[in-house]
């Protein structure tokens, strides 16, 4: 900036500093007015001038780093507050929770953050997690370690972090410090938890001396030394498998005599009106309780079929209560202090739960058993909280949740394959949604973890996890998907209808075996079986809960029958297996974990809006017959961004308008811009489309049975503006494409799928990686290529990237580089001939002509 009197100076817009030339001193005062330094009064001899400083872009494209400008937050934030009114307006009382999945910011490409459920580094970054986020979304809560899902191959259930707290707003737990972690040193041994459990026995009105220690199974592991082989030591085993190798000398280092911890057999019972804990002495033939080999903790390896039979119709049976069952409002802390003075053991009896708690790596580990009652799971926890200021010990709360009850929240951070995934409690207003969605992310951020990833070759994705919506109420008779069958209906019908709301916000992995299939993806008849189920479900007419299930359950699963792999799920909304399937939950199960807070909760307005719009008028449209153009138009970005114009254009007729550049970053993030150029006044561009993924056959691997999912082919869009139909061709690898007229006079497109690479095991062995793809605009009058552009699937030089790229910007770069404006083919050239396949005319399959 040129200041008379002072020369030429320059700005630091950091510091808001001005140096002129020959260090000539000047004063820079910034405006109060103003946050910005850049904006001030600048004094240079004697003479005041005013300034101001602005950076802009030249161009603004949507971005996944920033999605959306201020005005267009305020926007939306504007929009689902009145959706909001809407729903309150017609009584909906709709809760909405989430699943969103994370990775580590780091080391991405460990197995761990790609396909393995388990990993070194998953539960530490979970436990800090969860920590920060009790801190925010529940003061008050108790944190219990609780065993999660056991799928085939996996040596053990995975385990589960849960906080839980109740709706009333009454602490569950009061002091945290009391809470052990995983990072938590301490020194206790066999003797503190056999002094614990005696303690809490007397703290319920027991009698101390039916705790019980519990014992390795010396006589197995006597004889798993005996089968050891003879040049080696237990310490040193040799053995194959790493579990058992260390199970083995874990036991052998505390000794086969040492107890492991102690065992109260326990339960709660109602004796005329009143609750009650009851105990009893377990017995044994050998007057010790040996625990089944294994690795669980303790309260999962009781020998429970050793205990002394009895008949099981004399064995007292205890059942969760009815979901749908009033409840009183839980006693308070106080209430359940008296109650615990006042009550007396129960009389014995036979007793076949119980409480357990060992010393494992110095902690006190409390694993608590059964229960059938809400308010008897919270006397249990202040009494152990109790017992645990009493002894100065921290412990570390495991075992079995508490019973589902309204009354009680909760929600848990578990592992996933390749992810961390956070199972978030209901919300029941648009506000408290996205102020949760923003904390969530920037926690997540602040312990090392990302909310997106980046593959070898550049590819900008998702975590590789889902961002499940889950849709209901806070009490399960308020659902409305049970008060009005018909809204689920709607929405059916409504995503089959518009298939892009099925792959726009999806992941990577599309198709008929994927985690989410659509009722039409898997068979060709599912769609008039729907219209059969459709026709039993009259708008605002009531149905009978079960019957809605019986209606849709079977359709809405995957191939295989799993009625939770599916787009729509609802296995929890009245399933007649268990009462924790009676919830009236639905669960949608398509959107992808998106990289931004805000475009998570724009994806959430658009669930909403809808579910406002069809409560209020049914959606009755007859079905589309798609066909194989479901994989034909919907996986180019073209058709599927209007057919999703369509869906905002329907809402907003239905009272609910969404503006098209929200979703705009959605867009660019699911289909990015590869390159363009411009050839005779046309401009060419070309962009990532879609490629679903199948499940190939069964094959034998070292671990056993395998079914691979091929996804060697990929899929390009090539769309062009200005095009002469009658006078050019636009070819790739000289093939001619089908290329389609849109809407707008000259504009054309078609889709292009390929072989991208070769994996061991794939559809089409015989045919090779069909790369580079070269595009040519060929010129019927002159016979030649006017010009054209080259996509590189590897890089070009041949570099072989080992890591995946650090951020954003080094991925970019890597698929710039794959990407050249030249490459046509040269001289006169024979004219391409198109091809237009009959299942997918729009798309040329150059697997065809390899």
């Amino acid at each position: 900036v040129y200041l008379p009197g002072a020369g030429w100076v320059g700005l630091d817009p950091t510091s808001g500093l001005l140096a002129g030339e020959g260090h000539i001193p000047l004063a820079c005062s910034p405006d109060p007015g103003s946050a910005s330094p850049v904006t001030g009064v600048v004094e240079a001899s004697g003479v005041e001038f005013d300034f101001h400083m602005e950076v802009t872009r030249v161009q603004e494209t949507p971005r996944v780093t920033k999605p959306y400008s201020e005005m267009q937050w305020q926007d939306i934030l504007a929009t689902g507050q009145r959706v909001d009114d809407a729903l309150a307006e017609h009584d909906l009382r709709l809760t909405m929770g989430g699943e969103p999945t994370f990775v580590a910011a780091t080391d991405q490409g460990a197995a761990e953050w790609n396909t393995d459920a388990f990993g070194p580094t998953k539960r530490k970054y979970a436990a800090k997690l969860i920590r920060r986020l009790m801190a925010l979304w529940a003061p008050g809560a108790v944190l219990t370690h609780n065993m999660g899902k056991q799928y085939p191959g996996e040596p053990l259930p995975r385990w589960a972090f849960n906080a839980h707290w109740r709706d009333d707003g009454e602490p569950v737990w009061n002091d945290p410090a009391l809470l052990a972690s995983d990072q938590d040193t301490d020194t206790a041994d066999a003797a503190d938890a056999a002094r614990f459990a005696r303690i809490l026995a007397e703290r319920l009105q027991l009698d101390p001396s039916l705790v019980l220690a519990a014992h390795e199974d010396a006589h197995y592991y006597l004889w798993k030394e005996h089968r050891l082989p003879a040049n080696v030591t237990v310490e040193d085993s040799k053995l194959h498998d790493a579990m058992e190798r260390a199970r083995i000398v874990r036991v052998f280092n505390q000794g086969l005599a040492s107890p492991v911890g102690s065992v109260l057999p326990l339960r709660r019972i109602d004796q005329a009106g009143v609750r009650r804990w009851q105990s009893a002495k377990w017995f044994f033939r050998d007057d010790l309780l040996f625990l089944v080999p294994g690795d669980s903790p303790m309260g999962l390896r009781l020998p429970l079929d050793t205990l002394p039979w009895a008949d099981p119709a004399t064995i007292e049976a205890e059942a969760e209560a009815d979901p749908f069952a009033p409840r009183d409002p839980l006693p308070g802390a106080e209430a359940l202090a008296r109650e615990a003075e006042a009550a007396k053991q129960a009389d014995a009896a036979l007793v076949r739960t119980a409480l357990a708690v060992e010393a494992r790596e110095g902690r006190i580990h409390v694993f608590l058993p059964p229960l059938y009652e809400a308010a008897d799971w919270l006397d249990l926890i202040a009494a152990v909280e109790r017992t645990a200021a009493e002894t100065n010990r921290r412990v570390v709360l495991e075992g079995y949740p508490p019973p589902d009850d309204p009354r009680l929240q909760n929600f848990s951070v578990t592992p996933d394959p390749g992810v961390i995934e956070v199972n978030i409690h209901p919300f029941t207003s648009w506000a408290d949604l996205v102020r949760r969605t923003e904390q969530l992310y920037e926690e997540a951020r602040q312990v090392g973890l990302a909310s997106e990833k980046f593959l070898v070759d550049g590819s900008h994705v998702g975590t590789g996890g889902g961002n499940h919506v889950v849709m209901g109420a806070m009490e399960p008779a308020d659902s409305p998907f049970l008060r009005r069958p018909d809204l689920l209906k709607s929405l059916l019908g409504f995503w089959h209808n518009h298939p892009s709301l099925s792959y726009l916000f999806s992941g990577l992995f599309i198709g008929p075996t994927s985690q989410h299939p659509r009722i039409d993806e898997a068979r060709d008849d599912s769609t008039n079986e729907l219209e059969i189920a459709f026709s039993h479900v009259e708008p605002f007419k009531p149905v009978p809960p079960w019957l809605t299930d019986r209606l849709f359950r079977h359709l809405l699963s995957d191939m295989t029958g799993n009625t939770h792999r599916t787009e729509f799920c609802i296995d929890k909304m009245y399933s007649p297996d268990s009462t924790g399937g009676r919830r009236g939950l639905v669960e949608f199960r398509a959107f992808e974990m998106p990289p931004h807070a805000r475009m998570a909760a724009a994806q959430m307005l658009l669930m909403r809006a809808a579910i406002a719009a069809f409560w209020k008028i049914p959606y009755e449209r007859r079905l589309v017959r798609w066909g194989t153009r479901l994989h034909d138009e919907f996986m180019l970005p073209h058709y599927a961004m209007q057919d999703f114009h369509d869906v905002l254009d329907e809402l907003a007729m239905l009272g609910f308008p969404l503006e098209r550049a929200w979703f705009a970053p959605h867009a660019e993030f699911r289909f990015p811009l590869i390159g363009e150029i411009a050839v005779r006044g046309m401009n060419v561009e070309l962009r990532h489309a879609l490629e679903p993924w199948h499940v190939l056959g069964e094959e034998a691997s070292s671990s056993g049975t395998a079914r691979y999912v091929d996804s060697s082919a990929e899929r390009v869009q090539v769309k062009v503006s200005g095009w002469v139909d009658e006078r050019y061709v636009m070819a790739a690898n000289g093939i001619g494409l089908p290329m389609q007229p849109t809407e707008t006079r000259g504009e054309y497109v078609a889709g292009v799928r390929f072989k991208a690479w070769d994996p061991p095991s794939a559809l089409h062995p015989s045919i090779k990686a069909q790369a580079p793809l070269v595009f040519d605009v060929y010129d019927r009058w002159t016979g030649r290529s006017l010009g054209g552009m080259t996509h590189q699937i590897v890089h070009p030089g041949g570099l072989s990237h080992e890591d995946a790229p650090v951020n954003a910007n080094a991925a970019e770069s890597r698929r710039r580089a794959r990407f050249f404006p030249i490459g046509h083919t040269p001289g006169a050239m024979a004219e391409p001939r198109v091809d237009v396949g009959h299942e997918h005319p729009r798309t040329l399959d150059l697997r065809r002509f390899a």
